[in-house]
């Protein structure tokens, strides 16, 4: 009798230290008591709690969670078949980031109880942190189900799920928000979670001094001695790091960014904006072999989340290791998570396909799926009528840009491309026409003059006419080697050779960064004008 009483005793000691504030204080007193009693599995948990919470105070950085992992084992020992220490060990390895895991050790708590609605709200809410939103929705309504009264957390997270959706009616999504707020009072780990974010207010002061002083003075040293400051105050506040981080880019300071970054995601691997802006600053570097390492990141922490996809798509295309970045622009699309945003890159991969890959049936196809998910989007019409024509597909080519002039008959780009492709075909009048068309529409079009000038000069023998359009040209784009190198032509035919060896100067000038002409080809028309 008397060991139980000093057990009870102990126990009220370590709560009292706990309801105090002095978790070490506990945690001394809860190890001095399992070392007279190692098989008390309640004092084991105990323990595990203490931890766990230490691991979660932001007023220090060191990690706990494996501390408490080990002591929730050993209480495990004598209660193999308990729910409740499946949960503690699976939300430990929850806020450890090891979500794998975590899943693991909450299907094993529901193995022993189907009824813990607080293991399949934390199932969804690590489907929601995947991006598996289907998976999410199924285990929050799982939670709800079991315990209605007991489920703010799925209740808000099913509004999230729903917001995030366009196919649901407005009153189903503000219906879970209003089951959010009316059951906290009785969600004990809801209001757990809801008072530790309050915590974070205590340093909001702080937050509204930095805005004050960044206002009135800038970025500079008062500002990161602040940061540095608070985060001595608060190690484990991971939002202190990735703010510190932004102040860093800010001043040009992009080796300590990274730092700061890095720490964040040390503290907490799974955030996402810590990873997101140390992948934009390895962008901004150019930096492409570490933006995709920190990328590749984010796609395995939300598979599916389309723009990380994109992203990724971009550094490989940016690196030059074109498969992937194809690899990468296919996923995406395959996710869609918008059709219009889907279209665009559809039209992506349409272009690195015809540009890069030389795949123009490849480029046929991406550009047909782009137009089904946006069948409005000129730009599609304009791409998939370019591909047609270099593939010689000029009846398809046809189709497609009289298709397009239907919705839009006064796109200058349209008729320019028309005229192009009768041109091509050998109807000079009908090309005359659209380019004619073309400038009506848009009169500082300088392509249009450029091709209907060349027109004019090689196809109808109208110098005069063409040295207008030549300059026009030149006019509205100046630095546009083609138009002067063709004005050179025209001015050539009139006998003035030294103003056309001008402008064949100029045009080979602008080509250095143009790169529109072969430069031999221009430097042996000013030879041919001496000769």
């Amino acid at each position: 009798m008397s060991s139980i009483t000093d057990s009870k005793k102990i126990k009220k000691e370590i709560d009292k230290f706990q309801k105090s504030g002095n978790i070490q204080k506990a945690i001394e007193t809860c190890l001095g008591a399992i070392s007279q009693n190692e098989n008390d599995a309640e004092l084991h948990i105990k323990l595990g709690d203490l931890y766990m919470e230490k691991h979660l105070d932001i007023r220090q950085i060191q990690q706990y969670a494996d501390e408490a992992i080990t002591e929730y084992q050993r209480a495990l020992e004598s209660c193999v078949d308990s729910a409740e220490i499946y949960y503690k060990i699976a939300m430990a390895f929850y806020y450890k980031r090891e979500l794998e895991k975590a899943v693991n050790y909450f299907k094993l708590a529901l193995e022993h109880n189907t009824k813990l609605s607080e293991a399949h709200f934390m199932i969804a809410e690590i489907s929601m942190k995947k991006g598996d939103f289907t998976e999410a929705k199924e285990s929050a309504k799982y939670a709800v189900e079991i315990a209605p009264f007991r489920s703010s957390r799925a209740h808000f997270l099913l509004y999230n799920i729903l917001t995030l959706s366009n196919k649901n009616k407005w009153y189903q999504k503000y219906f879970h928000l209003l089951a959010a707020l009316f059951t906290l009072p009785f969600d004990k780990y809801a209001l757990k979670e809801t008072f530790r974010r309050l915590s974070y207010l205590q340093f909001v002061p702080v937050l509204i001094k930095i805005s004050f002083i960044v206002c009135l003075k800038g970025f500079g040293q008062e500002v990161l001695e602040i940061y540095r400051e608070t985060i001595d105050r608060a190690p484990g506040f991971v939002e202190l790091y990735i703010n510190l981080g932004r102040v860093y880019c800010e001043l040009k300071r992009y080796e300590d960014a990274i730092c700061e970054y890095k720490m964040a995601i040390w503290l907490d691997s799974l955030n996402l904006r810590a990873y997101y802006y140390l992948c934009q600053l390895y962008e901004e570097q150019k930096d492409y072999e570490n933006a995709i390492d920190i990328c590749t990141k984010l796609t395995e922490l939300q598979p599916h989340a389309a723009d990380f996809h994109c992203r990724l798509a971009q550094y490989y295309y940016l690196k030059g290791e074109i498969d992937k970045a194809v690899e990468q622009y296919q996923t995406a699309v395959t996710i869609n998570p918008n059709p219009k945003w889907t279209s665009v890159v559809a039209q992506t991969l349409g272009f690195i396909f015809q540009e890069n890959i030389k795949n123009l049936d490849a480029a046929i196809s991406s550009y047909q799926n782009a137009y089904n998910l946006n069948p409005n989007d000129i730009d599609i019409y304009l791409n998939l009528g370019n591909v047609y024509f270099e593939k010689g597909s000029y009846d398809n080519a046809l189709i497609v840009y009289k298709k397009a002039l239907e919705n839009s008959p006064h796109n200058a780009r349209l008729h320019c491309n028309l005229g192009y492709l009768y041109w091509g075909k050998g109807n000079v009048e009908e090309a005359v026409k659209e380019y004619e068309k073309a400038i009506k529409y848009d009169n500082t079009y300088d392509i249009a003059y450029n091709n209907l000038g060349v027109i004019y000069l090689d196809d109808l023998g109208r110098v005069k006419k063409a040295i207008e359009l030549f300059e026009a040209a030149r006019k509205y784009n100046p630095n546009y080697a083609l138009a002067n190198y063709n004005l050179a032509r025209s001015i050539a035919l009139t006998g003035d050779k030294v103003e056309a060896a001008k402008l064949y100067q100029i045009a080979l000038d602008i080509n250095t960064y143009t790169q529109e002409l072969d430069p031999l080809d221009i430097e042996d028309k000013i030879q041919d004008l001496f000769n």
